[in-house]
């Protein structure tokens, strides 16, 4: 391409972004329009009045502070309207009873499960008829992993969305999707679903017709024409990943332009300084709502704005952005949670709830605490969690943070090392031991996993592994060795029980339940041999799942004594969300201790995160206490623990 070809195409990119807001037509839902006006009663057009109302000077303020164009914020309260139309009676109605109680998922009965669809059932039909599993199993809450249109081969896990407006073939149809939600809801489950707001796939319509030299579309993204501006982003913008997909730019020949691409080539960053882009997402946002999805996940959300100079994360826009789709929730779906994805540690994640009178996200991921519990396996130390645990327990009970273990991604290890320094602990030195441990290599581990995106220039790595292989089940089932079996699941449950006394609402992977460990198989698949990530994504082993009945067997220990431990919890009002939450000095290095209060019931959890006998040297002397799963009756004074044990102690009024 000529370099006077490519100024043009440049040139027609930037006056579009100036004139296309008042030209461009919503491309929103073209079927609804053509379709038959639902009509609105009288009750449900004063509803929709107040709740537009509320909101409706703060979103134009906000709104024409970032975009300065009228016409635009006309064309997205239309459209308001219109998607609060479609939204059908059975959800309206929904709406309402969340709205008179505002705090309904933050009760002791909230529980998550994960999981690939494909993965755990083939696709939405066979999710629909594993709902009676599903609920078997305690859960009430499910995350359907990524399952819009993408093309295999370039999906990142299906990160990289080709079409918003549509489900991946192999997994059924935008129709299957509702008529999985309305099972969920008659049976009082809840579903969950990525929304990738920072970017598109290339195979995106909007990416076809930019890669074309579509000027309108061009501006929807990040395109130059030479280096010299990529090159200046890259001097403060970090990579997300330096091995597999360095740099935060594309070359595209057949375009002659660079365009932004911060996590993988075939993922291109979407331009939230153009109107447009905006109002078309949240149009996507709304349609899919509409679908019966409770909880949006939204993905990366600090690398929605980017603005040159800076390292492009967590910038002031993305709390506008986050708080004006808060807002359009209220209006049009007040029934749905925010799910933010920010991978900091706590007291960094606390911006993304935004305030008790202008909140962001309802829910956010207690990412660092999940890596920190992992470090105290590997080092039988509990100081740093202790420490971790504190902060999370001195924010605001309006706060709901989202536990988990394990996940679909990797675990990396960004721990609180300026305290970690002050313990004579190097962070490199560190690092290595943790990947060392868990591939079972070093501190007599019975770990088994793999590395992800090792960087052999900084030693950096994160590691991959289900629960059950990270916790020595894999190793023990290998070797037949019935003693260390045994140890393994006290870990596994140790962990589950530690995870359901933290503050929040907790989150079991799909298969975890019945200790599924590592699937190697991904090796044999070409699309997947490349990403290590796909070891902890293998199929639900619904043989497995056939025992959980059966507690001679290593899955039906698993499950029925995480049973348990999920009935206590729904049971017992000391494990509300917004209970008091505290630690508890134990003096013993291995030893953690957290203290939970709510209404006049008092619970104290001791969890022995070592594989030896120790003695819980805490000293509560205000009565005597029931040890919730056995019945015994105690005072919680000098409590002897065995290795990788663990006590619910609730307080006798």
């Amino acid at each position: 391409m000529s370099k006077k070809k490519s100024r043009n195409r440049t040139n027609k990119m930037r006056t579009t972004v100036k004139t296309q807001n008042v030209s461009a037509k919503s491309q929103a839902a073209p079927k609804a329009r053509e379709a038959v006006k639902p009509q609105l009663s009288v009750e449900e057009e004063a509803c929709y009045g107040r709740r537009f109302s509320h909101h409706f000077d703060e979103l134009k303020w906000l709104y024409m502070e970032l975009y300065d164009n009228s016409s635009m914020f006309a064309e997205l309260c239309d459209n308001l309207h219109r998607f609060y139309e479609e939204r059908n009676r059975d959800l309206k109605t929904q709406d309402l009873e969340r709205e008179k109680n505002p705090e309904w998922y933050k009760t002791n009965e909230m529980l998550g499960m994960m999981f690939y669809i494909d993965n755990f059932a083939g696709n939405m039909k066979g999710v629909e008829s594993k709902l009676d599993y599903i609920e078997k199993s305690n859960v009430n809450y499910i995350h359907l992993m990524p399952f819009l249109d993408t093309v295999e081969g370039r999906s990142d896990g299906g990160y990289a969305v080709a079409d918003f407006r549509k489900v991946q073939e192999k997994l059924g149809s935008m129709e299957d999707l509702e008529d999985l939600t309305v099972a969920c809801h008659k049976k009082g489950i809840n579903v969950c679903m990525d929304f990738v707001m920072n970017h598109t796939s290339e195979d995106h319509e909007w990416a076809k017709r930019a890669r074309a030299g579509e000027g309108e579309y061009m501006s929807r993204y990040f395109f130059f024409d030479n280096y010299s501006i990529p090159a200046m982003y890259e001097k403060t913008v970090p990579q997300v990943f330096p091995t597999t997909a360095p740099g935060n730019f594309t070359w595209l020949p057949d375009a002659g332009h660079f365009v932004m691409t911060s996590f993988y080539p075939y993922q291109w960053d979407l331009n939230y300084k153009n109107p447009r882009v905006f109002n078309e997402m949240m149009y996507n946002f709304l349609y899919l709502a509409n679908k019966g999805i409770d909880i949006i996940r939204i993905d990366a959300v600090p690398y929605i704005w980017k603005e040159l100079g800076t390292q492009c994360r967590n910038l002031p826009q993305v709390h506008t952005i986050v708080r004006m789709m808060r807002m359009i929730g209220e209006i049009v779906c007040p029934g749905i949670l925010l799910l933010g994805e920010v991978v900091m540690e706590p007291e960094k994640v606390v911006p993304y709830f935004g305030t008790v009178e202008k909140p962001e996200c309802h829910m956010l991921y207690n990412v660092t605490t999940m890596a920190t519990t992992w470090h105290t396996i590997a080092t039988r130390n509990v100081h740093l969690l202790k420490q971790q645990l504190d902060i999370v327990n001195r924010l605001p009970k309006d706060y709901v943070f989202l536990n988990y273990l394990r996940c679909h991604d990797d675990i990396g290890w960004g721990l609180d090392y300026e305290s970690l320094k002050a313990e004579g602990i190097d962070e490199r030195a560190h690092k290595k031991y943790l990947n060392d441990y868990f591939q079972g290599y070093a501190g007599e581990s019975c770990s088994r996993g793999e590395l992800y995106n090792a960087d052999p220039v900084t030693g950096d790595a994160r590691f991959c592994g289900t629960t059950a292989s990270m916790c020595g089940i894999e190793k023990a089932g290998f070797e037949q060795d019935m003693e260390a079996m045994e140890q393994a699941i006290q870990k596994d449950i140790m962990l589950h029980a530690y995870m359901f006394m933290q503050s929040g609402i907790p989150v079991l992977y799909s298969g975890d339940e019945v200790a599924q460990v590592n699937d190697y198989s991904y090796k044999e698949d070409p699309n997947k041999a490349d990403d290590s990530r796909y070891i902890h994504r293998g199929p639900m082993r619904w043989d497995l799942a056939e025992h959980v009945d059966d507690e001679n067997t290593v899955e039906g220990q698993v499950y029925q004594r995480l049973q348990q431990l999920e009935k206590i919890r729904k049971s017992e009002k000391a494990f509300m969300t917004n209970a008091d939450t505290w630690t508890i000095e134990t003096w013993d290095a291995g030893v953690l201790c957290i203290g939970r209060y709510y209404d006049g019931d008092k619970i104290l959890g001791l969890f022995n995160f070592t594989e030896y006998d120790k003695t819980a040297w805490i000293n509560e002397t205000d009565g005597e206490y029931i040890e919730l799963l056995t019945g015994k009756v105690l005072q919680p004074i000098g409590v002897n623990i065995p290795a990788y044990g663990f006590y619910y102690l609730k307080k006798i009024n």
